[in-house]
């Protein structure tokens, strides 16, 4: 397939590395410029799970129109651009290109489908991946559990199975589902336990974990989250959320959220898609949620200084 990725960040990157070395042809759009010269030059360098490549096959660049009209668009922004991704690409997407979009949060199909048409879009969820950028064209991660993917509308189509198929192809583990909405609210419960709740205590996965008194915040965040979802009709496919997310905790130990890697380079996070979003969710449901409130409250003080 011929891919566009809209954000090469640490995410973006694992992305473009392992589906150009499988033989897609791979464009990688960011606005970084020092980024996009070193893939341009040196290539794209993958380490951490799947071992340590270069893959040098991938073209780089700041405009995506210079890909040129693309079957496959990945967004992989931070959710904040997600809009910002979603308007710069009508030069690169005819009737058949498909926009998959993979942010953690809620809510990135809809501010897409203010741009593009619902029938171009799918929604990703990536699992237990934890990467990070080490410097420009050069990506870490730590895992790569799972890549689930579906049809906005919740059909089982032909060309989700094809993207599917691309994925699995280049080494990942992928599954194509009907009620993706579920998947991302199951997700959504794990990102809150541990985004802005690592990112006040600044600590990786497993120092939350060998604390019992942080832990438990963090198992309250997921909790509400859980409460909420539940309100709101959400088939989970568990009943446990701390068994839940400590099960998909266990799989990323090592791992700083990115909430907490932008804390770090002083960036604003997601934080307003992520914790801040419970409580939003939780009026609408009539539930509570003010482990979240308070641990978002502390995210955004500290963001004022940025």
């Amino acid at each position: 397939m011929k891919v566009a990725i809209i954000g090469t960040g640490a995410m973006g990157s694992v992305y473009a590395a392992l589906l150009a070395d499988a033989g897609n042809e791979v464009w990688a759009i960011d606005s970084w410029q020092e980024h996009v010269e070193t893939i341009n030059q040196d290539g794209l360098r993958l380490e951490g799970f799947s071992g340590d490549r270069t893959v040098k096959t991938i073209q780089a660049s700041a405009n995506a129109s210079d890909a040129g009209i693309c079957d496959l668009v990945i967004i992989a922004t931070k959710a904040a651009q997600v809009e910002q991704a979603a308007q710069s690409i009508g030069d690169i997407v005819d009737d058949d290109t498909m926009v998959l979009a993979i942010q953690n949060g809620l809510g990135s199909g809809a501010r897409i489908a203010h741009h593009v048409a619902h029938k171009h879009i799918l929604l990703g969820v990536a699992q237990a991946f934890g990467a990070s950028i080490r410097g420009p064209g050069h990506a870490h991660h730590n895992g790569m559990d799972l890549m689930r993917i579906g049809e906005m509308n919740g059909e089982m189509t032909d060309r989700l199975s094809s993207v599917v198929d691309m994925w699995r192809g280049a080494g990942f583990n992928a599954e194509g589902y009907k009620d993706i909405s579920r998947v991302i609210w199951e997700k959504f419960v794990c990102n809150v336990t541990l985004s802005a709740p690592c990112t006040v205590f600044n600590r990786t996965v497993i120092e939350m974990m060998n604390d019992p008194d942080a832990w438990q915040i963090s198992l309250n965040c997921a909790k509400e989250a859980y409460a909420a979802g539940k309100a709101k009709g959400v088939a989970f496919s568990f009943d446990d959320p701390a068994a839940y997310v400590t099960a998909y905790a266990k799989k990323v130990p090592n791992a700083r959220p990115s909430m907490l890697l932008d804390h770090l380079d002083r960036r604003k996070s997601e934080i307003d898609v992520i914790n801040g979003m419970v409580p939003v969710v939780a009026r609408e449901a009539g539930t509570a949620a003010p482990y979240n409130e308070v641990v978002s409250a502390i995210i955004r003080a500290r963001e004022t200084e940025f």
